[in-house]
């Protein structure tokens, strides 16, 4: 087989399985009221969770003041006053001593964890982690073991082997197929006991959950009650609740010095512009009242409230992604179409994103959501839900 027959082979078998992505186009900002392809349509499948994304204002003032781009990596002379006060602000809100900005979520995972484990080491990832982290165990070249999803007691099973070289905990805060959140609690327990570095990724849960009464977004730690001792290496994104571009890595003054030093896609790549660090800037600040968070913990309690009515097969996710599983792809597929055809943008997500015979709907919900947007939804998926025997 040469190369042209084997990538027509894969297309092939992509699109007889149900498999196949493609681009949707929307012509104008994200938001909960977009138009794709030329249609109106209702959107239930960004992850701008509090209706952030579609904000110019600030990035407009930015870019007066800073131009279009940053010139160079951060360590050359792209690093700027703007980006350092992102970073400080960073920091200041999630309860590190220091922050370190990233281009993109991707590139904060695989350069943080090719950074810190060498050869030898040992590497312990939740079994449904991002694609990026562990993409990042791979490119480490350390020895990586997955545990069972959110099974804490299969991962101390695991730690109680004999050790080789340094050991690392990575989980995702908030999963971002199944909407449910890992139990950081017992995963810092367990870094302790057997003297492992815990990394949580927070991407779906920064600017989202945080201090149980006071909620203004800190993330998962916060929410959990733990000091920044006890979850060392936090991962941070813009482009979900903070509705913009980047990400961070927050942790120990001397943790941000040492990826400065050896954390690749820091070094060697162009820094984020000045403008839209400025820009996040000014939307962290929107977080700090906790407003935003209680409307969107509102949308997620009626919709759920909506579809346990609805008999819809709701899973225990209390969080702005809220998964309605089906199973088979091209039902899938087809009650996404529906949806689409009455206006409502839902994505469904199929293998390899998810696990074969998981197929589902990822439904994302705003704060920007109206009660009757959600009621709409729900409406609508009563109408169109595959029958339940087939579900």
């Amino acid at each position: 087989m040469n190369w042209n027959q084997r990538i027509s082979t894969a297309l092939q078998q992509r699109k007889q399985q149900h498999l196949w992505r493609g681009h949707a186009c929307i012509d104008g900002p994200q938001g909960v009221h977009v138009q794709r392809d030329g249609q109106p349509m209702l959107n239930f499948c960004a992850n701008d969770y509090l209706g952030l994304a579609g904000r110019h204002q600030a990035l407009q003032s930015a870019a007066a003041n800073w131009g279009l781009g940053s010139g160079a990596s951060h360590l050359v002379c792209g690093h700027s006053v703007a980006h350092q006060q992102l970073e400080e602000a960073l920091a200041q809100h999630t309860g590190y001593e220091k922050a370190l900005l990233f281009s993109t979520g991707y590139m904060a995972n695989i350069g943080t964890i090719a950074a810190l484990v060498n050869r030898g080491d040992e590497i312990f990832q939740d079994k449904l982690n991002h694609a990026s982290l562990l993409d990042g165990g791979i490119l480490s070249r350390a020895r990586m073991t997955r545990y069972q999803h959110n099974n804490t007691e299969h991962l101390a099973s695991l730690l109680q082997n004999p050790a080789h070289g340094h050991r690392l905990i990575v989980s995702d805060g908030v999963f971002s197929m199944d909407g449910d959140t890992a139990d950081i609690t017992q995963l810092s327990a367990l870094a302790t006991e057997y003297q492992a570095l815990l990394m949580v990724d927070d991407a779906h849960g920064f600017g989202v959950i945080g201090e149980p009464h006071n909620n203004s977004g800190q993330g998962i730690r916060a929410a959990a009650g733990l000091t920044s001792h006890q979850l060392p290496v936090y991962i941070g994104t813009l482009g979900k609740a903070l509705g913009g571009f980047g990400a961070f890595v927050a942790g120990s003054a001397e943790l941000i010095d040492y990826l400065v030093q050896f954390a690749r896609p820091y070094i060697y790549t162009t820094a984020l512009p000045a403008a839209v660090a400025e820009a996040m800037l000014d939307n962290l600040q929107l977080l700090s009242n906790g407003q935003l968070q209680r409307q969107l913990t509102n949308n997620i309690q009626y919709f759920r409230q909506l579809a346990s009515t609805a008999q819809l097969p709701l899973t225990d996710s209390v969080t702005p992604i809220q998964p309605l599983i089906i199973g088979d792809n091209q039902a899938t597929l087809t009650c996404s179409q529906a949806l689409a055809e009455a206006g409502l943008w839902v994505g469904a997500i199929r293998p390899p994103t998810v696990a074969k015979g998981s197929a589902r709907l990822r439904i994302t919900l705003s704060a920007a959501h109206s009660e009757g947007d959600i009621r709409r939804l729900v409406d609508t998926l009563a109408r169109h839900w595959p029958a339940k025997e087939a579900v």
